[in-house]
């Protein structure tokens, strides 16, 4: 069954809108970097609700399985993304959900 990695950014105010680019590309990136991704989709938060907290960015990640998930959370590109985002991060979620 399909597992589902959904990820929620809330950066630094100090984070430059080009640093927010670079990110969000590195993190596109992973999918044709990692073969465990099957499908990565992205967007900026745009609900009228005002209820997101500060959490601006979502990632979904798509995996065949848990074991799929267990490849890319510990694969060298993920892990460097990571620490890419570190500096720029002011908070993050993380839920996983199977299809």
């Amino acid at each position: 069954m399909p597992l589902r990695h959904l990820v929620l950014l809330k950066f630094k105010a100090s984070t430059v809108p080009a640093e927010v680019e670079a990110l969000e590309a590195a993190f596109t990136a992973l999918a044709s970097k990692i073969s465990a991704v099957q499908s990565l989709e992205w967007g900026t938060n745009n609900s009228p609700e005002g209820l997101a907290k500060g959490f601006t960015h979502c990632f979904n990640l798509t995996f065949a399985d848990e074991a799929a998930r267990a490849t890319y959370l510990p694969h060298p590109d993920h892990l460097l993304f990571v620490e890419q985002l570190k500096p720029a991060l002011d908070d993050v979620l993380v839920l996983d959900y199977t299809v």
